[in-house]
């Protein structure tokens, strides 16, 4: 499964996290992705996003190493006659593109389906925008996280709005795009035929609202922020801090879970008691249950927390940093590296997060 893709020909006219986020996941499964980037403008803007302290001698930030591994990465400035040829003589055995153009600059290019079907009508183009293809509205995840509710909902109660830390817009948009061209070749292998795919940023976020959409649409209630809290739900997203000063967060959805977390602490009164004895009870009375289990709780190491409730099927999990996080050898094995031009070696995580395997293997 590893090479699944292998032959199969992409064409990255795509910059910052989605559209190289969908080529990233070919690569990775063995296609041959060229991606191009424009000299006259630094390549994709992505290059120069660095953090404080970074090698400014790098030709490349860690940003940018985040979705583009294994990746050719090709200069062209298609404003320019000759470099279009190239680009075109490319195209014509290719499999996808994937652009993210604003709309109407692919045409002044030359590089929108249209034009690239003309070249070879078996072409698979994937398109993405920020608000659809009739706006031409500039947006980053930000934007979109304000404008589809994510922005509203993030941060706690009584404070202002928290953006969400990973670009998480364009990661659930690179999700659907990936679908679209998938089904698109699925397609192609009955039809023969090239196919035009496209999504927006904000389709995709509006997508991705799940409960919180559903709680507004058919009870009329506007989701507010409850910081690591849910709504529906109680002890769920409650943090406590144990008795090393680490913190730990419950995830409670069944009955079951809060009886054995309340038989482990040695509180089954609580379960029998109106207050708790139901979910909806619990969120009712939230904010007295978290006292109780606060002064439960916070008698124990967190690392012992962790590991003895989670031994009597109890949902709890230690609040990792970034480096805590890696520590973990199941998290070490998502990590793939790779050299780059100028002799350093660049790390990120795999997009890619599933594993096939056929009846012969084991």
């Amino acid at each position: 499964m590893d090479r699944i893709f292998e032959g199969l020909k992409v064409i990255e006219l795509a910059s910052v996290l989605a559209g190289p986020a969908v080529g990233m996941f070919f690569a990775e499964l063995g296609a041959e992705v060229t991606k191009i980037e424009n000299p006259q403008t630094g390549g994709d803007v992505t290059r120069g996003w660095r953090l404080p302290g970074e090698d400014l001698q790098r030709p490349y930030s860690a940003y940018y190493s985040a979705v583009n591994w294994g990746k050719d990465a090709v200069e062209l400035d298609l404003s320019d006659g000759t470099a279009r040829e190239q680009l075109y003589s490319l195209v014509k055995e290719a499999d996808v593109i994937i652009a993210n153009y604003r709309p109407g600059s692919a045409e002044k290019l030359g590089v929108d389906y249209a034009s690239l079907k003309a070249i070879n009508p078996k072409i698979i183009y994937a398109n993405l925008t920020a608000f659809g293809a009739n706006s031409k509205r500039p947006a980053f995840d930000i934007v979109l996280q304000a404008e589809t509710g994510f922005l509203y909902m993030t941060g706690e109660k009584g404070r202002a709005p928290v953006r969400m830390p990973v670009a998480l817009i364009d990661i659930l948009a690179a999700h659907q795009l990936k679908e679209a061209i998938l089904i698109a070749l699925l397609k192609r292998e009955r039809t023969g035929a090239g196919d035009f795919v496209t999504t927006s940023l904000y389709e995709s976020a509006i997508a991705s609202l799940a409960n919180q959409a559903t709680n507004w649409l058919m009870e009329g209630y506007i989701p507010q922020r409850l910081g690591t809290q849910h709504p529906n739900i109680a002890p769920y997203g409650d943090i406590f801090q144990g008795s090393d000063g680490k913190t730990v967060v419950l995830a409670i959805g069944t009955e079951g879970q809060f009886q054995r977390l309340c038989d482990w602490l040695g509180c089954s009164e609580w379960y029998a008691m109106e207050e708790y004895a139901t979910n909806a009870a619990r969120v009712k009375n939230r904010v007295e249950l978290c006292g109780l289990l606060e002064q439960k709780l916070n008698k124990y190491p967190a690392t012992q927390l962790v590991a003895e409730l989670t031994a009597v099927a109890v949902p709890v999990a230690m609040i990792r940093n970034m480096k805590e996080v890696f520590e973990v050898p199941a998290a070490q094995a998502m990590v793939i590296d790779q050299q780059e031009q100028d002799g350093s070696i660049s790390k990120r995580v795999k997009t890619v997060a599933f594993s096939i395997k056929t009846d012969t293997e084991s």
